[in-house]
């Protein structure tokens, strides 16, 4: 087991990014999923081919789950993946033309890199080329240009990037990967370590961001824009056999791992989002593959953290970590 979502047989990942710029993009392809769902907690999200997967719409899955960089000119790059699709003639059959569903979400990192520079087809092409069993994390993908903690300044704010892990019993494996670009701060769930958000003025330490955010209640103003923030978006892949309505429940359950693994979590000006497919080859309880799909979430969030490097000027964990013990 890698402690990957591609410890689901049948998930490929690829990822593309351009460092100049701080941008990229992160594919998983998923053309064996049997039946998907999406849950969407955030109040400011930017995504793709969502109403697709509501229970009661026809599409049981898309071939494709695709995130990315650049704020909404970033859902541009999903054209690349159709395009990969069609030239392998996979897609959903509409009147013997071949329709590839791309489903995906996007993160808003426009601060960090070049404003003007957003993925385009050729990226989400190339993503798709690249996909394969190992997937790297940190600085990589649709995690290039995240950052996370914005209780402060902007200089206050540390690297954010991409993790991916699994749980598994028997033979169900419940897998995850996560773009953290969050508002809160980040802990380990199982040891509790906090492990970067809002760095403190003197760069040496955190600040509660819970607390910092109780503080702006003192000057709130009706009139006052509310709290600038950004966006975590995840995916869950496992072998259970579900259907398209339990899938949905999946994508509810990972959300918990959200919330044990950063705190504050879903504000309204994020667009936290987390998609859920099933390939279909293994009986299990939906309780237990969501609890599974929240333990594997919580965990690749921290693995983000831990592999995000320091990057386009802002710090990353193990630099972090040195200046803490000085």
């Amino acid at each position: 087991m890698r402690d990957s979502i591609t410890d689901v047989p049948g998930i490929r990942i690829g990822h593309a990014q351009n460092l100049d710029t701080a941008r990229g993009v992160t594919v998983m392809l998923c053309e064996n999923a049997k039946t998907a769902g999406v849950d969407v907690r955030g109040g400011s999200p930017g995504t793709r081919e969502t109403d697709c997967l509501a229970p009661v719409n026809m599409v049981p899955a898309p071939h494709a789950i695709y995130f990315s960089g650049g704020s909404a000119f970033g859902l541009a790059g999903a054209g690349g993946v159709m395009k990969y699709f069609r030239d392998k003639k996979i897609g959903f059959n509409a009147w013997n033309v071949l329709v590839p569903i791309v489903s995906g979400a996007v993160i808003f990192d426009l601060t960090v890199g070049d404003p003007l520079a957003y993925p385009d087809e050729a990226m989400g092409y190339q993503a798709c080329e690249n996909a394969g069993l190992d997937v790297p994390m940190g600085v990589v993908g649709a995690g290039t240009g995240a950052l996370i903690g914005w209780a402060g300044d902007l200089d206050q704010r540390m690297k954010g990037g991409l993790g991916t892990a699994s749980a598994s019993s028997g033979n169900l494996v419940v897998g995850a990967l996560v773009v953290v670009n969050c508002w809160g701060n980040v802990k380990d769930p199982v040891s509790g370590e906090l492990l970067g958000g809002t760095l403190n003025k003197e760069k040496n330490g955190l600040l509660d961001a819970y607390e910092e955010m109780k503080k702006k209640q003192a000057a709130y103003a009706p009139t006052k824009a509310g709290l600038t923030s950004h966006t975590t978006i995840g995916m869950v892949a496992t072998n259970a056999i579900l259907s398209k309505p339990m899938a949905t429940r999946v994508a509810m359950m990972a959300h918990d791992g959200f919330s044990r693994a950063i705190c504050p979590a879903h504000t309204a000006g994020e667009g936290d989002s987390i998609f859920a497919v099933t390939t279909g080859e293994v009986e299990s309880d939906i309780n237990i593959v969501g609890a599974m799909a929240a333990d594997a979430m919580a965990r690749a969030i921290a693995k983000a953290i831990r592999h995000s490097r320091s990057a386009f000027g802002y710090m990353g964990h193990e630099d972090l970590v040195k200046r803490m013990a000085r």
